[in-house]
């Protein structure tokens, strides 16, 4: 499963959901697909979206968000491995998808550590609810079984190496993509 596909299908399971995303080729990817108002891109932030994912949940524990949604990939991941043992601590109703293609993917593919360091037993020692997908069936079968339940859950997506061809690069305004994210999401929390 490439990146574009999976993302295709989470496009599917979170129109209605607050998505946190991480920056580069995701984002990018992501928003080839649909850019939507309750999408969060993190241009230029690689290594955060977890934190944000994790921060925006806890911001919105008592309303009726029933998951913050975060998309990240292998590289970023590692550049901020304490969201696990932090995501854990706080048990924020959040549920990060990691698009794990071993390499990082904006910067010529030079490989990760993940062919070698399995991420989602890191985040499972640290707490979160994991679940596992290398084909878009399984993708969807996970997500929405984690999704339901309590406290942070964590997608350890397989996906193949590579970006998607003649994607162009995500030019927007990152503080209007925030304010825009920001109406969405009050309006979602009837605020």
């Amino acid at each position: 499963m490439r990146r574009l596909e999976a993302l295709q299908h989470l496009v599917e399971l979170t129109e209605n959901r607050p998505v946190v995303v991480t920056c580069a080729a995701t984002s990018r990817e992501l928003a080839s697909i649909a850019d939507r108002d309750n999408h969060l891109y993190l241009l230029d932030s690689m290594g955060l979206a977890g934190s944000v994912t994790t921060g925006l949940a806890m911001a919105v524990e008592d309303s009726p968000v029933e998951k913050v949604i975060g998309i990240e990939g292998d590289g970023s991941l590692l550049m901020n491995p304490n969201v696990l043992p932090t995501g854990g601590f706080t048990r924020p109703r959040a549920l990060l998808v990691l698009l794990d293609n071993r390499a990082y993917g904006s910067t010529a593919g030079l490989p990760t550590y993940t062919g070698s360091i399995d991420l989602g037993a890191m985040a499972e020692a640290a707490g979160w609810a994991v679940g596992r997908a290398d084909d878009p069936a399984t993708l969807r079968a996970e997500f929405t079984r984690l999704l339901a339940l309590p406290g942070p859950c964590f997608l350890h997506a397989r996906i193949e190496p590579g970006n998607a061809a003649d994607i162009p690069k995500l030019l927007a305004d990152p503080v209007m993509l925030t304010h825009r994210f920001q109406r969405w999401l009050a309006a979602a929390l009837g605020s």
